[in-house]
């Protein structure tokens, strides 16, 4: 069995990163500026599955405001000064890597920096199917007509998701897949 370990994203991990994004998001790229930008910005947030071959996953998260995700592919020229949500802008895991439990191990740890920061929730938009683990984890769906915008950069069947903390409380109840 190979050995996997969340740790601390660095600039050198970059192209790495990107590799495992073409992967597993090949309908959703990003420029590594975005990347880059959200590492710069919240370095807490962004995490890397290193593996015995390379890496396997990465996650990238930061505080931002409730119910307006930002856009694929767009910097965000800094954190809000007044964050309402901890938004998961990407966890993407190589195939086989989520079953080594990569993925809720990693969402718990997201919570618990999320109710340090003391903020409410954390928000994120589900691709590619994912919105059955996310359920899993806690979040529901949001149906709002104003995050259309947002929502479209990604395609149609890109859903916002929230997950309430309870304030004051670090919970890492999560579900493995």
């Amino acid at each position: 069995m190979q050995s996997v370990l969340w740790r601390p994203m660095t600039t050198t991990d970059l192209p790495s990163v990107l590799a495992v994004a073409a992967v597993v998001h090949p309908d959703y790229p990003e420029e590594e500026a975005v990347f880059a930008e959200r590492l710069g910005l919240f370095a807490k947030g962004c995490l890397v599955l290193a593996g015995d071959g390379g890496l396997r996953g990465y996650v990238v998260s930061h505080p931002w405001h409730r119910a307006a995700p930002p856009a694929l592919n767009r910097l965000l020229g800094g954190l809000p000064a007044q964050a309402g949500s901890f938004y998961i802008h990407d966890l993407a895991l190589l195939p086989g890597a989520g079953s080594s439990g990569a993925g809720w191990t990693t969402v718990a740890s997201l919570v618990e920096i999320a109710a340090r920061a003391g903020l409410p929730c954390l928000s994120l938009i589900a691709i590619d199917g994912s919105s059955g683990f996310w359920r899993r984890q806690g979040f529901r769906e949001l149906h709002d007509p104003a995050l259309a915008a947002k929502l479209a950069s990604y395609d149609d069947a890109a859903r916002y998701m929230e997950r309430d903390l309870d304030p004051g409380a670090i919970s890492t109840e999560t579900k493995p897949i």
